[in-house]
């Protein structure tokens, strides 16, 4: 009973997805009205945020059962492949959209660096004045974000052997090394050779690191291997519907004559709520050390993994791939890389830095619309 009891949702999201398995492809494919589409499309946005908020409390276990940064990798990886899955069932199955992957990485930059990073340093440092994080592990995540943010999504449109803000399929198959290697370095030394750069300063001082202390909350007196369990079930749950949203989504935009781009800030929204929520209640909770490390190993892991993905997708299928932003695009990324290359190279942090990124942000949304 005490199962059923806290694990409930489970249950309801199994049914929400079979019956999606039954009569899903009625309910996707022949509705006419915009009012029934909308509300197919909030259920499904609605159970993918509330499986994904479970993915996120078993990580959160996981964390404090295995220590940093651990349960935060697990955390990063699980979301990301929430992401890679949605994008990925979009370009398939939706109209040709060679820029779908592009604004969708653009938009997981954005929201992380400029929204959640800015509501996080904001709300801790009004509370807090001040908070401190490891300045080393800030660093290592920031520099293969650059590499990979400005190789990726700006490099493309200065290279001559294809045209169009494309690369060749040798460019291609060097981005998707690069990301990957870089990616597999960066694990090496995050949860080996230099795990005290991911913890708080004064953790790493006293050995902390050794110990859990992700969760927010009493431990759960369940094993590792529990909510492992448990969460791919939540993960496999969450990603049948996203793969249910994407065909609704493509619906939606054909429909409303949207721009391509709010697709993509749709599914990066989607996907990033619920560890937004939990990098933002830990900075309230003064562990801006578990913020940061939420919040730009989501940046880089979805950069590291979506770019290959994408690679993959488009090679076998033939589809055309568009990776480097626009002119605005481009300016904002930059600004924004600059901001936080500057944002994160003291070791602690207030509300100005926050107000600033915020600002960027809301930016970002008002040029997605009229730039």
């Amino acid at each position: 009973m005490s199962f059923l009891r806290r694990e409930y949702p489970l249950a309801i999201i199994l049914v929400t997805a079979v019956l999606f398995v039954l009569f899903g492809h009625d309910w996707l494919g022949g509705i006419v009205n915009p009012a029934v589409a909308a509300i197919v499309f909030a259920w499904l946005f609605c159970f993918i945020i509330w499986g994904a908020t479970n993915v996120v409390r078993h990580a959160d276990h996981l964390a404090d059962l295995l220590g940093e940064p651990f349960g935060t990798l697990i955390l990063t990886l699980s979301v990301t492949s929430i992401e890679i899955v949605t994008v990925a069932i979009v370009m398939l199955t939706g109209p040709d959209n060679p820029t779908l992957g592009r604004d969708t990485m653009f938009a997981v930059v954005m929201i992380v660096l400029n929204g959640l990073i800015g509501l996080g340093l904001l709300l801790g440092g009004w509370w807090y004045r001040e908070q401190e994080y490891n300045f080393r592990g800030a660093s290592a995540y920031l520099s293969v974000i650059f590499s990979l943010a400005v190789f990726g999504l700006v490099m493309p449109n200065f290279t001559w052997s294809s045209p169009g803000g494309t690369f060749s399929v040798q460019q291609e198959f060097f981005l998707g090394a690069m990301c990957l290697g870089l990616y597999g370095v960066f694990l090496a030394i995050q949860t080996t050779r230099h795990r005290t750069y991911f913890v708080a300063p004064s953790d790493a001082r006293d050995g902390g690191h050794e110990a859990g202390g992700g969760h927010h909350g009493p431990a759960s007196g369940h094993s590792w291997l529990y909510h492992s369990t448990l969460l791919a079930l939540y993960l496999a749950l969450v990603i049948k519907l996203a793969e249910d949203l994407g065909h609704s989504l493509n619906h939606g935009l054909d429909d409303l004559n949207a721009p391509p781009a709010l697709g993509a800030f749709v599914v990066a929204v989607l996907v990033l709520a619920p560890e937004g929520l939990g990098a933002v209640h830990a900075a309230l909770a003064n562990q801006l050390q578990r913020t940061v490390n939420i919040l730009l190993g989501s940046v880089l892991a979805t950069l590291a993994l979506t770019f290959p993905a994408l690679l993959v997708v488009s090679l076998n299928r033939g589809l055309s791939l568009v990776l480097g932003l626009d002119g605005v695009q481009m300016v904002m990324l930059v600004l924004t890389l600059l901001v936080s290359a500057i944002t994160f190279a003291s070791g602690r942090s207030n509300v100005l830095q926050g107000a600033v990124h915020l600002m960027l942000f809301f930016g970002y949304v008002m040029l997605m619309f009229w730039s």
